[in-house]
């Protein structure tokens, strides 16, 4: 299980990059992020998690819903390009900021070595946005799910 916090950057005024290594091959850690029991296991950082609607096809939907602290934070997109086991392109928005919509792009790379590196972009529409995904606690959670992911890709052995 990997213990390494993922390494976050700004390659520019409008993205965010971050990149994490997984101990996985590439197609465990596929499966785990594209499987819907797989995904409610690690996505919702413990919290209940539903997925209402997972179409990982070019425009296909996607929709989850986080049960958390007796309220609702539902989060959907349309994907744009799905190679598997090694893209994913796809939008995201939150409901609770409507028309703020990020386009994700995921990658992963097999290390070779029965290690997977993700490398994620996400592209925002303003600087004002990328700044308030900074600032929101983004960074601390998304640890949180990738620590939940590590155990559910242990669990898949």
């Amino acid at each position: 299980m990997s213990t390494n916090a993922a390494t976050l950057s700004t390659p520019s005024d409008r993205e965010i990059r971050v990149e994490r290594i997984f101990n996985a091959p590439r197609e465990r850690v596929w499966k785990a992020m594209n499987d819907p029991a797989l995904i409610a296991q690690w996505w919702g950082r413990g919290n209940k998690l539903v997925v209402e609607k997972h179409e990982p096809v070019r425009g296909g939907h996607w929709r989850y819903v986080e049960h958390a602290n007796g309220e609702q934070h539902g989060f959907e997109g349309r994907y744009a390009e799905v190679t598997p086991p090694e893209r994913v392109v796809r939008t995201f928005e939150w409901d609770g900021m409507p028309g703020h919509v990020i386009l994700e792009t995921a990658t992963l790379e097999d290390l070779g070595d029965g290690r997977t590196k993700l490398v994620s972009v996400s592209l925002f529409m303003t600087t004002a946005d990328r700044d308030g995904m900074l600032h929101s606690g983004m960074e601390g959670g998304m640890n949180e799910s990738y620590r939940a992911l590590d155990k559910v890709l242990a669990s898949m052995k």
